[in-house]
């Protein structure tokens, strides 16, 4: 979990990760130079298998990825941001789901709870794909980072680029599919509550540019083998959205 000045929601996010029925978990809390009161809610909970590691220095929030995952000890990763929750089962489904099936990476559905206008609804109707997925994940990027459960060994050989800002995940992601069968849990494993501040919205140009930028850097690659138009329809839109925004 990275956290800069997450104050306000820390409190739902760590409960839910407390009430998990699987127990035997570490939670490594990168409070990137937090200047609220982040660290006096977290030793609130007393409790051991809750890691805390402050860094007097801002870093770029998949700078921060990295760096927490090089301090985690466990066999799998999880990432849960600080705005977000974890639903009962998800850590218990999940491990289970990896062991008996050997996988590397196992992702779920989730719900969005879209405090702006009062709307909640499930991220992706219908089963959710497995197996080789880039297609699937470049025609709609479904896949929350925060119902992901992925083994540590893939960390070896793969980070995240910390040249982004945004979409970092959405990178790792995608290079992860062209490697590995994913599985699913058909299940809503995670809550992701869209607040305003939310990291995508309030950085839209930059999200927008990374993506330009991912899709120049890529397309020569990918073309061979898969369909990127919709990600080059959603760069268009976003376009138009911010330049709308720069006139209203």
């Amino acid at each position: 979990m990275n956290s800069h000045n997450g104050e306000k929601f820390l409190n739902k996010s760590i409960t839910s990760i407390l009430k998990q029925s699987y127990k035997k978990w570490e939670l490594i809390f990168w409070d990137n130079c937090s200047q609220d009161k982040s660290k006096k809610i977290l030793t609130k909970f007393k409790d051991n298998r809750i890691k805390y590691f402050y860094t007097k220095k801002f870093f770029t929030l998949y700078k921060s990825r990295n760096l927490a995952i090089k301090k985690a000890k466990g066999k799998y990763l999880c990432f849960l941001d600080v705005d977000d929750q974890w639903k009962l089962n998800k850590l218990n489904e999940q491990v289970k789901s990896l062991e008996k099936s050997n996988s590397k990476f196992i992702y779920s559905n989730y719900i969005i709870n879209n405090k702006i206008n009062k709307k909640i609804y499930i991220r992706k109707k219908g089963r959710l794909p497995e197996g080789n997925i880039t297609q699937s994940l470049l025609n709609d990027y479904f896949l929350g980072i925060i119902t992901v459960m992925i083994r540590k060994d893939i960390f070896k050989s793969f980070n995240f680029n910390e040249s982004y800002n945004v979409i970092g995940d959405f990178d790792l992601f995608i290079k992860l599919s062209l490697k590995y069968k994913f599985i699913s849990s058909q299940k809503s494993f995670a809550i992701y509550n869209i607040h305003g501040k939310n990291m995508s919205l309030v950085k839209l140009k930059v999200y927008t540019q990374e993506l330009e930028n991912w899709i120049k850097k890529n397309e020569k690659k990918l073309s061979k083998k898969f369909n990127i138009n919709k990600i080059k329809f959603l760069v268009f839109k976003l376009k138009i959205k911010n330049f709308l925004n720069n006139i209203f």
